[in-house]
């Protein structure tokens, strides 16, 4: 057999592999771990909106609240794992390509890059948290401010902030706009629910997947607000964001409502790790 033949070969094993059942769990693992999160942000904020707490609204106040709660620590490690199998996931999308018709597209390939880079960082710091070794990484509030500001420092910072705040509210948009028309429908295997969990799950789906693009439409206009007026204290990351809300003309409510959604994101998170096609 000759060179060609066996890099062929290796090549159709390596894909095998994964789409395999290692992969897949791993990806299942990761759907659940987002879903605990954003579940633990939404009560936190729903907390926030009822005066009731003044922890964070965002992954490290959700990891903190993880690491409060008995056995703490096997729960971190167990997150982290599931977010490193959302990692693993997402990079062999981005060499073997997803799902789907257009799986294999450039443009898929290079949004499962960079979706596999976030998740390997909030999966190291997970994991870095759980070992003793780290902070969860950081303040989003803060982490956006500094980011900012350097952003800020270099030449054409105020068009770079601008425009990846721009980019974020797009982001947002097209999320919401996702959800309302149930586009994930063509990712699920519908014909496995029985028409009420596919209701259910349509429940969550909209209103976690609205409230979601809601919060990054929030983050990337403090982006552009920072911009504007050459400010990187306008930056915002998920919690200020979250409570930024509360102070609109709809008050707490809104806030409320956004929190809501956000656990409904988690549950939806749930629903993806049973009937998403990986």
């Amino acid at each position: 057999m000759n060179a060609g033949a066996l890099m062929r070969d290796g090549r159709a094993e390596a894909e095998r592999a994964a789409r395999g059942s290692v992969v897949k769990g791993a990806a299942r693992a990761g759907f659940t771990a987002r879903g605990v999160i954003y579940l633990l942000v939404g009560v936190l904020a729903l907390r926030i909106a009822f005066g009731r707490s003044g922890r964070q609204a965002d992954r490290q106040g959700a990891l903190g609240e993880m690491a409060r709660q008995p056995f703490g620590a096997v729960l971190l490690w167990a997150l982290g794992v599931g977010l490193a199998g959302m990692a693993l996931w997402r990079l062999s999308e981005a060499v073997f390509g997803a799902a789907g018709p257009d799986g294999r597209s450039a443009g898929k390939r290079l949004l499962a890059l960079a979706r596999c880079g976030f998740y390997s960082f909030v999966a190291s710091s997970v994991l870095a948290l759980a070992a003793g070794s780290g902070s969860g990484g950081g303040s989003s509030d803060r982490q956006s401010r500094d980011v900012t500001a350097r952003l800020l420092q270099v030449s054409a910072g105020q068009w770079l902030v601008g425009a990846a705040g721009a980019g974020i509210i797009v982001a947002g948009v097209w999320i919401g706009g996702r959800a309302v028309t149930r586009a994930y429908h063509e990712k699920m295997r519908l014909g496995a629910m029985s028409p009420r969990t596919r209701r259910l799950v349509d429940v969550t789906g909209v209103g976690g997947g609205a409230a979601r693009g809601l919060v990054f439409a929030g983050v990337g206009a403090s982006a552009v607000h920072a911009a504007l007026d050459y400010d990187p204290e306008h930056a915002k990351g998920l919690d200020d964001t979250l409570r930024s809300f509360a102070h609109t003309p709809a008050g707490p409510g809104l806030l409320a409502g956004v929190a809501a959604g956000l656990v409904l994101f988690g549950l939806f998170s749930f629903a993806m790790a049973r009937w998403r096609r990986v």
